[in-house]
């Protein structure tokens, strides 16, 4: 990037942010503190109102662009982004989205125009194995209430229990994984924070009470956490035929693949789980294919599941 798109890049960073660090403008364009200073200083020579508080960053006083034009590649990163949202997220979301590609679309030069409608066509992104009807619509929702910081009451379906609940709940934020969307929040039904999958909430009423941010952790020293203390891990150490090992695809990082070692016909894997008996089952499709070496307790455990598989269809058969 050259210096006069990258002060145009630093100008329009310094529009989308209330007050911009020094360091996250070196990190996003890959520069010195020092050249960032100097960059800083170009721009206030050229008109460009900049305020400065020590120790807190940078902010613009009084001062708005006109209409930014898209360069032919940002155009078609925000068109397969709405691949993406019109796959994986829900109607609310995907009707703004829409609304918004089409402004985008309308400032674009005609040939750029074309190249988008020419691409469209050659993109697809798969649909998520599911998708439950009760969850349409609570994406949008629950960033409002994020960003608000309003309670929420939702009615929640419990899937481990099979169970119904209300609860109370203090939004965090939104957390994407394992091909579905969660409600980080503080249930003060619970008195502690819960991972709510969206797909699972009734109903969602926002309360419009409003909730201190600064009790509570945030999204990402929440996710820390978890990741810390969730639950204690087990080692599991399994040799897989190679002939197998397409098959686990994805899957492996689920149950919490680590590294893997190259045996010849056979391939060792290692994995951290907290869930052993997850894992057993996963394996029970693998048939002979896979050989536990490590844990004691995860070759009983399938055992036992072998051997009540074994009785369940010799029951069948002799019937």
């Amino acid at each position: 990037m050259n210096r006069l798109d990258r002060l145009t890049a630093i100008l329009i960073h310094l529009q989308t942010r209330r007050v911009v660090r020094a360091q996250e403008l070196a990190s996003r364009f890959g520069i010195s503190l020092r050249t960032v200073y100097r960059d800083v200083r170009s721009l206030e020579e050229a008109g460009v109102p900049i305020g400065a508080e020590a120790g807190v960053g940078y902010f613009l006083t009084d001062y708005h662009l006109p209409p930014v034009m898209f360069t032919n590649a940002e155009a078609s990163a925000l068109m397969m982004g709405g691949k993406l949202i019109e796959k994986w997220t829900d109607e609310s979301v995907q009707t703004e989205f829409e609304s918004a590609l089409f402004k985008i679309k309308s400032v674009l030069k005609r040939p750029d125009q074309e190249h988008l409608d020419d691409l469209d066509a050659h993109i697809n992104v798969a649909k998520p194995p599911y998708r439950k009807p009760h969850a349409t619509g609570l994406l949008n929702s629950l960033q409002h209430a994020i960003a608000r910081r309003h309670v929420l009451a939702i009615h929640y379906h419990s899937h481990y229990n099979d169970t119904e609940t209300q609860r109370e709940v203090e939004p965090v934020g939104l957390y994407h994984t394992h091909m579905a969307w969660h409600l980080i929040g503080y249930c003060r039904t619970r008195q502690d924070y819960r991972d709510f999958r969206v797909d699972r909430i009734r109903q969602l009423t926002d309360t419009k009470q409003s909730f201190s941010r600064r009790d509570r952790l945030s999204l990402q020293e929440y996710l820390d956490r978890v990741g810390r203390n969730d639950m204690p891990v087990t080692d599991v150490v399994l040799v897989f035929q190679k002939s197998v090992v397409r098959h686990l695809q994805e899957q492996k990082y689920s149950f919490g693949f680590q590294d893997e070692e190259d045996l010849g016909d056979r391939i060792r894997m290692r994995f951290q789980t907290p869930w052993v008996e997850g894992i057993a089952r996963w394996l029970l499709m693998f048939g002979k294919e896979v050989t536990i070496e490590e844990p004691e307790s995860l070759q009983s455990r399938m055992q036992t599941l072998v051997e009540a598989l074994r009785d369940h269809y010799a029951e069948k058969v002799s019937s």
